[in-house]
């Protein structure tokens, strides 16, 4: 564990580092005051270009330094099915999930330096998710149901050689799709860790259960599918962008002649 806290550390400053974007895209789409907000009155042009941001973050996220050498999972419930797929040590499950955890708190409270007294308003929130109008159960079910199309997506550009190379990209426009379609049903999360400090921040617990299961169940059930259809064999390695000479901590397979 010790000769990983790199990796460790990198998830957690990738995750930090989104957490920041995040709020200061709210505060600027949302917060009333705001020149963007008033020069943008329909909410779904804006959720469209909070999806424009935050689906760029990612793919930046995942084609950069930090990205080429952790993996850019910055999310447990990704961590835990490479586990699943056997992909990643137990030891770095722990670490990487601990890491993500901390980075999303820690970029949560730096945004709160950075965009005080905004990322508190109502309209902002600290980027609290939470269930829309269609209550929890719709939110739960489009919480796994959104992490299981991403994780399957992500699975078959991921170990398809030809197409390796656009993992980043394909997983930064489902976030961008999702947040401009989906984010009135459940706030769109994916990821427990991003939720967490959120949820800490405006005191908003209760509902948290949602976003720690949903993810994890919609990712697993992904997988599942994924290793009925295709075997285990046909997993590669647990990093999102594999060409790069950063070093590989995963039980890694991705130079072997395997796939397509």
């Amino acid at each position: 564990m010790p000769r990983h806290l790199p990796e460790y550390l990198l998830e957690a400053l990738g995750l930090g580092l989104f957490m920041v974007v995040a709020v200061g895209a709210a505060t600027l789409l949302e917060h009333p005051a705001s020149p963007l907000r008033s020069a943008v009155a329909d909410p779904v042009a804006r959720r469209g270009l909070m999806g424009l941001a935050m689906g760029g973050t990612s793919m930046a996220l995942v084609y950069s330094p930090i990205g080429a050498r952790s993996g850019a999972h910055f999310n447990p419930a990704t961590t835990a099915m490479f586990y699943r797929l056997g992909r990643v040590a137990g030891t770095d499950l722990a670490g990487y999930a601990t890491a993500q955890v901390l980075g999303g708190i820690a970029g949560l409270r730096l945004a709160g330096l950075l965009f005080a007294p905004w990322i508190a308003d109502p309209a902002v929130r600290y980027v609290a998710t939470s269930p829309g109008p269609w209550g929890d159960g719709a939110a739960f079910a489009a919480e796994v149901a959104m992490t299981f199309v991403l994780m399957s997506v992500v699975l078959r550009v991921a170990n398809d050689r030809r197409w390796s190379r656009w993992t980043g990209v394909a997983a930064g426009c489902l976030v961008a799709l999702y947040i401009t379609v989906e984010a009135p049903i459940s706030g769109m999360s994916l990821n427990p860790a991003r939720s967490l400090g959120p949820s800490l921040a405006t005191g908003e617990l209760d509902r948290f259960w949602i976003y720690l299961l949903a993810p994890a169940i919609g990712m697993l059930t992904a997988a599942e599918v994924y290793v009925r259809e295709r075997g285990l064999a046909q997993v590669f390695c647990a990093k999102l962008h594999h060409h790069t000479t950063a070093r590989c901590i995963f039980h890694c397979h991705f130079g072997e002649p395997k796939g397509p």
